[in-house]
């Protein structure tokens, strides 16, 4: 298992040299095709993918259908990417899809198809995995983009959902609102139906272009298809509407963010069962609401300390509306542990949260990936922003175990990059803080 994932790691993540879509059509084709016996749901945008896989994902299960999820990234494992009902694969399902894909790459190399890259191999590992479990859906969550991405294989998903849309990856999908969204939209196929957020009038527009051009059943949704009830420790209450009648929702979750990203999980399976193929109550989409979970998404690990992989200015814009509004209403302190990767705007995440939030202490930290900006770099940001100590660390250890002990009694974020929040969580998982007295 060990080699299998270390063979992965192995892989360059950008390749020199890549498989078009038509290369990858083709190593479908030497699978068998599975995807064309799959009910997909393909998901793209720049945040709030996962949790809306996550959700809908819950949605489906709470309904009686069996699920296979593909996501990315991964936080600890790469056997989180792909999910049978909301569980990481197994070692057997990893193994046999990892040596079936790794066979069939070195046949198609001989052949003068360009090794896989890092994410095609996976995107195979899991087209192999679902091929075994044939659940009756498959969400497939993008990596990057959407039109060029390596899952935009698909022919004839059963349905396109895309969420927000904001600035990232602007070395590849452009450096506006509309080429991104153009990007993000590119999955939409022909009389395909598309649920989207309709909040940003930039996406929305370039989103319901492609639509009418495909001729796709549209379904926006927006801040007005929900209205807020009221907050509290079990998270935020919604009143939904769910064919002609409401639905009231219990998210388990303090973000504000997920109010969005529900409504578009439970708008897509009411698509869904508008088909007459499948039945989904509203009691499922409320009890899959109320059940989901999406780790590392404002995901309280210990009392009032919350991570969340808000990693780009958009990601860190909402996390900073949610932890001002906890700031109002709970009074406490707020520390921070920070760390990004130099590819993201970091400058702007960092003044998003200068500009939003009181914080009483930061904590910067190197991560181990070799991407991480340099802490003294964040430390000398953060410092020329704010007069509250600022405090830099090789280690996510060192820095995490700073936090615990000096943030008091207060509150305690640690956002800025998915990798920060994976390495938070494998200390966590070797219980090496579990027993912090707080």
């Amino acid at each position: 298992m060990t080699e299998a994932e270390d063979y992965l790691n192995g892989i360059p993540m950008w390749a020199s040299k890549k498989n078009s879509l038509q290369d990858i059509r083709k190593f479908l084709e030497r699978m068998g095709n599975p995807d064309r016996t799959m009910n997909i749901i393909h998901v793209a945008g720049t945040n709030g993918k996962g949790s809306v896989c996550a959700y809908l994902a819950s949605i489906l299960n709470q309904a009686g259908y069996d699920t296979g999820t593909f996501i990315s990234p991964h936080l600890i494992s790469v056997k989180e990417r792909f999910l049978y009902n909301g569980q990481a694969a197994g070692d057997e399902d990893f193994l046999r899809a990892f040596n079936k894909v790794k066979d069939l790459s070195q046949v198609m190399a001989s052949e003068g198809y360009a090794w896989p890259t890092y994410f095609e191999f996976l995107f195979y590992m899991f087209m192999v995995m679902g091929d075994r479990w044939r659940p009756d859906f498959v969400i497939l969550e993008t990596g990057l983009g959407g039109l060029l991405d390596t899952t935009n294989v698909v022919e004839r998903p059963l349905l396109t959902v895309i969420t927000s849309v904001s600035m990232d990856h602007m070395q590849y999908l452009g450096d506006t609102i509309p080429k991104i969204a153009a990007q993000k939209a590119g999955i939409l196929k022909r009389r395909v139906p598309v649920v989207y957020d309709g909040c940003l009038a930039e996406s929305r527009r370039v989103i319901e272009e492609s639509g009418l051009r495909l001729c796709c059943p549209m379904y926006p949704v927006t801040e007005e298809d929900l209205k807020f009830l009221g907050q509290d420790k079990a998270g935020i209450h919604v009143m939904a509407k769910w064919e002609e009648e409401t639905l009231e929702l219990q998210i388990p979750s303090q973000a504000g963010y997920q109010i969005i990203n529900t409504g578009l999980a439970v708008q897509a399976a009411q698509v869904i069962d508008k088909t007459g193929k499948f039945r989904i109550s509203s009691k499922a989409a409320a009890d899959g609401i109320k059940t989901g979970y999406w780790p590392g998404r404002m995901e309280e690990v210990l009392p009032g300390v919350f991570l969340d992989g808000a990693h780009n200015a958009g990601g860190m814009e909402a996390l900073t509306r949610t932890i001002a509004r906890m700031q109002r209403e709970d009074k406490r302190p707020v520390s921070l542990m920070f760390g990004a990767v130099k590819d993201k705007e970091y400058h702007k995440m960092i003044q998003e949260l200068c500009s939003r939030v009181m914080v009483s202490r930061v904590i910067v930290v190197q991560m181990e990936t070799v991407r991480s900006t340099a802490a003294e770099t964040l430390a000398k940001e953060f410092s020329q922003m704010l007069s509250c100590p600022v405090e830099a660390f090789d280690t996510t250890a060192e820095a995490w175990n700073c936090l615990l002990h000096e943030r008091g009694d207060g509150l305690a974020f640690c956002a800025g990059s998915l990798y920060l929040v994976g390495e938070v969580k494998a200390l966590l998982l070797r219980n090496d803080f579990s027993n912090h007295t707080l």
